[in-house]
């Protein structure tokens, strides 16, 4: 199975089709009429539909369990076919395209096996995925332009060289995915000034993202937030607030993060975790989904 881990929970929806296609008016007749021998076929096959769909884990090997939050199946009968949709939602980390496969072709099989005493020439001729939302892609803006980013290490010990900056290129390398480059890399200390300083020389330089990684704990020296808290025009709390929502998933000690975001002018500015765990959550937390920051400065008209 795929590592679903580090993937977020959105709203996701999956519509499918499949349908049966019997070869005479009289088969069609009886399943309106609900005079098929074995009951009422598009009653019967619903509920199987419906298990079907809940039942997908176990018969697909690589599909996740997950939770089903609704469930729908729907027939229509146009000439010889019956043509089957269901449809899914859930709320998880991953689509619902195959249970709503899966539960559109037990539909067909079951009415395939109420229908065959009577018709010898029933064919399923199609199962297919009609539709299907939800998941990262859904919130990957396109944006008109490259995004301008700097990555900032503020750590002491590894601006000294005592240690090596790991938290910074995993950054880096979680960026690689989105429509960015990295304008500038830098490791400085843990010192207000120093930390106030580079942000200005790289708002000035007009960098749309700086990402500061460090600083953000409960030591003396973890003074990154309030180096970038007075420099803020605008604080964005929910930026902070779903980073540590999601780490918290992950590891209990989140909730000790004092991370910041906000906008100085066009340039959003974030301070995460200075760990490389932390750091790789925060993004996995965050991105793509804050990049719709600059296509909504895109779309709003500046005096």
């Amino acid at each position: 199975m795929i590592d679903i881990t580090n993937k977020i929970f959105t709203h996701r929806t999956a519509i499918a089709q499949a349908i049966v296609k019997v070869s005479k008016q009289e088969t069609i007749d009886a399943v309106k009429n609900k005079t098929v021998p074995k009951g009422d076929v598009l009653e019967a096959s619903r509920i199987a539909g419906l298990f079907g769909i809940k039942r997908t884990s176990d018969m697909i090997p690589d599909c996740h369990p997950l939770p089903v939050e609704f469930a729908a199946v729907t027939h229509k009968i146009e000439g010889l076919e019956i043509i089957i949709e269901t449809e899914v939602h859930t709320i998880y980390k991953t689509g619902v395209e195959v249970e709503a496969m899966h539960g559109a072709s037990v539909v067909a099989l079951t009415i395939y096996d109420m229908l065959k005493p009577i018709d010898k020439e029933i064919e399923i001729v199609g199962i297919k995925l009609l539709k299907k939302k939800g998941g990262k892609s859904q919130y990957n803006d396109t944006l008109s332009r490259t995004i301008k980013t700097a990555v900032v290490v503020c750590s002491d010990s590894i601006s000294t060289g005592k240690k090596q900056d790991f938290a910074g290129k995993a950054i880096i390398e979680k960026l690689k995915k989105f429509n960015t480059s990295i304008n500038d890399y830098s490791i400085i200390a843990d010192e207000v000034k120093i930390i106030q300083e580079k942000v200005q020389s790289l708002y000035e330089s007009q960098v749309d993202l700086i990402i500061l990684t460090g600083g953000t704990g409960l030591s003396k020296r973890d003074v990154t937030p309030e180096a970038i808290r007075p420099m803020l025009d605008i604080e964005i709390p929910g930026i902070a607030e779903a980073a540590r929502s999601y780490g918290q998933h992950q590891m209990p000690y989140a909730m000790l993060s004092r991370s910041i975001a906000g906008l100085k002018g066009n340039s959003l500015i974030l301070a995460l975790p200075g760990s490389t765990r932390g750091a790789q959550e925060s993004m996995d937390a965050l991105f793509p989904y804050l990049l719709h920051i600059f296509k909504v400065m895109e779309n709003t008209p500046h005096d």
